[in-house]
């Protein structure tokens, strides 16, 4: 019994919610234990909140009791595991370690990063043997036996994982000349993923080598209608490439396949509706451009409110600029998931990574040193970047001096830069702001979400819908996103819980996504003198107003004021315009308003400035 008790436990999520021990399976009681226990594993020995554990339970509504419901179901997973697991309370939540167990999310990805390096220096054999061992992991959908609310939360990104491996283990497998073994899997695979450009894309190589070149073309051509019909867009770099390479004949190598360049750029965000102003003038600032006979970097910086679709906006444009940029696409996000500014170090190494610099591997001891000589970094980078013609997305920049160190070398690149802030160290930028959508844009964007049918059937409700959010196409994406997972629910349930103005941005929240974190960070950003203003200026409503009127609300002069409102503005959490008599007003967009109401009824009244 104490040997067993103490025996490691092999956990699996990449399909059924499963624990076993000595081959034996461990009896989990129920869907509530179960998503519990993969909440904790996910975690990877990281505490989990009461929140985040009742999120994963129920949602957004949870019972009374959901603390002492969850105290129940760790106390019965403690006795389930046994010894070999630890399962504390720690701050407002708990954390579970289990240093001898395994878990599968965990191997596929050491798996996948070990096929990732092996593919990166051109070992074929080591890469497929890595990333099929790591797809032979699962064992159908993952966490098919938790909650629906923990599925929707980690499912995408864990299918979204397994798909890229298949995609690099059909690289290196077509790299060592195994088309006839695999040619059926990836007619399979294009027909579950027929968007997928890269698989359609392989699958034209390995048609076209097995001597199937009619084969080949159909399947280029309904890839093509495919794209047209679904998503308004034609083929891609990569599959037009395929194509291409096929009607010149260039396919007939297997073993010497290219080498790997860096695509680390986000997925184009689906639905993408409407933007088609700021998408055409982001490709033809895109467009590399020469000047006295050398080619000049370009620079392009994307603002606006948060959810306002800077992000998805980039991605898409990115997209379609990736062909004028054949030595690599990279993505970095510079803030971690909670709002912190990443530092230029960490990402640097990221980026060099992706580059494929040798002293970059996750495992190299010699290299994390360097993450505190931002110097040598900086050179190691532009070296790396030199004479390259790359693409270089980085999203959500804090500050001008985050941006500085992460500009290639390279004459030849592009750097588009999303921010809420306006900055000034991004040399020859064009700057997009992106204002809210209108309304017929923003209905589109709904019926994208929730499904075109339903919103024709309460046309009415949808435009009220759309006006409650405001124009912002993250409001819109949740708000859709609601109701397509609760069929059930007539549209006007979803706008009388939006009518209540102080419920609005609670209901505006989905999964871990949720309008007023974006305006929250933001406020967190601000110097503390302004954070101290924005409760105050809301009491001047939604209406414009002048930096006199400010200063009125405020205790202060027009002119410190305005001083106070620029700030704002350079936040994003503040709009501006000027009249007809050229008069500066300024405006809250209308949940900005709710968000700055809350603050000013949070229990801690807060005093004007006075002049």
């Amino acid at each position: 019994m104490i040997a067993e008790s103490v025996s490691p436990i092999q956990f699996r999520l990449l399909g059924p919610v499963t624990a076993s021990r000595a081959q034996s399976e461990v009896p989990l009681s129920g869907t509530k234990i179960q998503t519990v226990l993969a909440k904790l594993l996910l975690a990877g020995g990281r505490t989990v909140s009461d929140t985040s554990l009742s999120t994963a339970l129920w949602g957004h509504h949870p019972p009374s009791t959901s603390s002492a419901q969850i105290y129940t179901y760790v106390s019965r997973l403690r006795k389930q595991l046994g010894a070999a697991v630890s399962i504390a309370r720690q701050g407002p939540g708990y954390v579970l370690d289990a240093p001898h167990s395994e878990v599968d999310v965990f191997e596929f990805e050491r798996l996948t990063a070990l096929g990732q390096r092996a593919l990166g220096q051109c070992d074929y054999t080591a890469a497929s043997r890595y990333f099929g061992e790591g797809i032979e992991l699962w064992q159908g959908e993952p966490l098919e036996n938790a909650t629906e609310h923990l599925q929707e939360v980690e499912v995408p990104r864990l299918l979204a994982a397994r798909l890229t491996a298949l995609e690099h283990r059909v690289e290196a497998d077509l790299a060592l000349g195994r088309h006839h073994q695999i040619s059926a899997e990836l007619t399979g695979l294009v027909a579950g993923f027929p968007l997928n450009e890269r698989l359609r894309a392989q699958l034209i190589t390995a048609l076209y080598r097995c001597g199937r070149q009619a084969e080949a073309v159909h399947v280029y051509h309904k890839g093509r209608t495919v794209l047209a019909e679904q998503m308004g867009v034609d083929p891609g770099p990569e599959l037009r490439a395929a194509y291409e390479s096929m009607l010149r004949g260039e396919m007939h190598g297997t073993a010497a396949a290219p080498a790997v360049v860096p695509t680390t750029l986000p997925p184009v965000p689906v639905p993408f509706v409407g933007r088609s102003r700021a998408l055409d003038l982001l490709g033809a600032i895109l467009v590399p451009r020469r000047a006295h006979r050398a080619e000049q970097p370009v620079r392009a910086l994307i603002t606006g409110i948060a959810g306002i679709g800077k992000s998805g906006l980039a991605a898409v444009a990115a997209h379609g600029a990736a062909h004028h940029y054949p030595d690599g696409q990279l993505h970095a996000e510079l803030c971690h998931a909670d709002g912190r500014p990443k530092t230029p170090g960490e990402v640097l190494v990221r980026l060099l990574r992706a580059l494929g610099e040798p002293r970059a591997s996750a495992d190299h001891s010699g290299f994390p040193a360097l993450t505190g000589d931002v110097e040598e970094l900086v050179r190691l980078y532009r070296t790396r970047t030199a004479g390259r013609r790359l693409l270089l997305l980085l999203d959500d920049a804090t500050g001008d001096a985050q941006i500085d160190p992460l500009l290639p070398a390279g004459t030849g690149t592009a750097v588009v830069v999303t921010s809420r802030t306006h900055l000034t160290s991004v040399p020859m930028a064009h700057t997009v702001v992106l204002d809210p959508m209108g309304e017929e844009e923003a209905l589109q964007l709904l019926g994208a979400t929730m499904g075109a049918q339903r919103m024709a059937d309460q046309p009415e409700v949808a435009r009220t819908l759309v006006r409650q959010c405001a124009g912002l196409p993250l409001a819109v994406r949740i708000a859709g996103t609601r109701l397509a997972s609760r069929p059930q629910w007539p549209l006007s349930e979803l706008a009388g819980r939006l009518a209540d103005p102080s419920r609005r941005l609670e209901e505006l929240r989905f999964g871990d996504l949720g309008v007023s974190d974006g305006f929250r960070s933001s406020f967190g950003r601000l110097r503390p003198r302004t954070r101290k203003t924005l409760p105050w200026l809301s009491m001047l409503g939604e209406q414009p107003f002048t930096a006199a009127a400010a200063g009125g609300a405020l205790g202060m002069s027009a002119h410190r004021a305005e001083s106070v409102l620029e700030d704002l503005v350079d936040a994003s959490l503040m709009g501006i315009t000027r009249t007809a008599q050229a008069q500066l007003t300024y405006q809250f967009h209308p949940l900005v308003l709710l968000f700055a109401e809350a603050l000013s009824h949070d229990g801690r009244p807060m005093r004007p400035c006075h002049a």
